[in-house]
């Protein structure tokens, strides 16, 4: 599992790889096409392309003469679960909650008629 997180980590340190899997979250793309809004070369993008799929994070298959790049929907999965973990530290916003508290029972309390 450690192994994995790191791989997938490691892919998503760099920048033009996390546009280019912003960029796949529209719909599947043509490598060219992937490619077009970035001042590198095809290789280059390859190169890339070739980081994502060994993490899971995309899948590449040639259809015809042109070859396509899909967003995995699971690959991030356990990446999301395991920083989750650290979500039970998240400070808890005190007069969210106390205005919460207040509506909730005034709700419940019932009128007072002699008022």
């Amino acid at each position: 599992m450690s192994d994995a997180l790191d791989t997938t980590f490691a892919a998503l340190a760099d920048p033009t790889r996390r546009a280019i899997l912003t960029m796949l979250l529209e719909d599947d793309m043509a490598v060219t096409d992937v490619a077009e809004p970035f001042e590198m070369s095809l290789a280059a993008i390859s190169k890339h392309l070739g980081i994502l799929s060994r993490a899971g994070l995309i899948s590449q298959e040639k259809r015809g003469r042109v070859k396509w790049c899909k967003l995995e929907p699971d690959a991030l999965r356990a990446a999301s679960v395991w920083m989750q973990g650290f979500g039970q530290f998240e400070p808890v916003n005190l007069d969210a909650f106390e205005r919460f508290l207040a509506a909730e029972l005034g709700e419940a309390q019932p009128e007072d008629p002699a008022a």
